[in-house]
C-alpha cells in the first residue's frame, strides 16, 4: 500500500521523503491556506521540486466551468499534479473531459461503491475516501473501502482507492487489508505508525546492554 501524507509543510514533506516513506503528497484548500507564504501555486510548484512523487491538490468550486479552469492551471504546474474534483452531479461531466484532455483527476468525497464505479467510469484515475467522516457518521469506513476493492476487482477497473485519516497502526493496517491501494495520513500519524510500547522497551534494553559493553564493530 502506497503511503501519502497530508500535508503542505515542505520540511513534512522533505522528512518523509529523505525516510523512504513518501508515495506522494495529498494537499487541501485549507492545507495550503496554512502553509502558503504567498500565492499557493508557487506553494504547489516547490512541494513537486522537493519530492518527485504525485501531487494532489483540489479544485475551488462546484461549478463545472470553474473546475475545469481551476485544474487547467493546477496541471500545468507539473505533470505531477492529480487534480482533486469532488464527486457532484454538476462535476462527472468536468471529470470526463479532463480525462480526455490528459488531466489526472482524483475523484473526492467516495463514499460508496456506486460512486466510485461512476467515478472510474467518467476517467478518475483514483477515488477518494475519508474513512474518518464515514465513521463519525456510524459507517464502517474499512468496510467502505472493501468494498471499493471487491466492486473494482469485479469490473477490473484501474482506478485507485485512497483511504484518507486513518487514525492508528490498526486502522492503517486494515485499509491496506481491505483492499486500498494507498492510505492518506498526517505527519503526526505517520510518525505515531513509527512507534510501539514494545519498540520503546526494546530501546531502553538495548541501550542498557550497550552501556555494559561499549563500542562499535570498527573500534573492535
Amino acid at each position: 500500500m502506497k503511503v501519502l501524507i497530508a500535508t503542505a509543510d515542505l520540511d513534512e514533506v522533505r522528512w518523509a521523503e529523505r525516510s523512504g516513506l513518501l508515495d506522494g503528497v495529498i494537499t487541501s484548500p485549507s492545507l495550503l491556506d496554512a502553509g502558503a507564504t504567498s500565492d499557493e501555486r508557487e506553494l504547489l510548484t516547490d512541494i513537486c521540486r522537493v519530492s518527485a512523487t504525485p501531487v494532489y491538490a483540489s479544485v475551488r468550486s462546484l461549478d463545472s466551468e470553474e473546475i475545469l479552469q481551476d485544474a487547467r492551471v493546477l496541471a500545468k504546474i507539473s505533470d505531477q499534479v492529480v487534480v482533486q474534483v469532488p464527486l457532484v452531479e454538476g462535476a462527472i461531466g468536468a471529470i470526463r473531459r479532463l480525462h480526455l484532455e490528459g488531466v489526472r483527476v482524483a475523484a473526492t468525497l467516495v463514499f460508496n461503491a456506486a460512486q466510485a464505479l461512476l467515478a472510474a467510469k467518467a476517467g478518475a484515475r483514483a477515488v477518494i475516501t475519508p474513512v474518518d467522516h464515514l465513521d463519525s457518521a456510524g459507517h464502517d469506513g474499512l468496510h467502505i473501502v472493501g468494498e471499493l476493492r471487491a466492486a473494482f476487482d469485479a469490473s477490473r477497473s484501474e482506478c485507485e482507492i485512497i483511504a484518507v485519516r486513518p487514525t492508528s497502526a490498526t486502522q492503517f493496517t486494515q485499509c491496506a487489508l481491505a483492499g486500498a491501494d494507498a492510505a492518506a495520513v498526517e505527519p503526526e500519524v505517520l510518525r505515531r505508525l513509527l512507534t510501539h510500547p514494545l519498540t520503546d522497551r526494546g530501546v531502553h534494553q538495548f541501550l542498557d546492554e550497550l552501556s555494559r559493553r561499549p563500542g562499535s564493530w570498527t573500534s573492535a
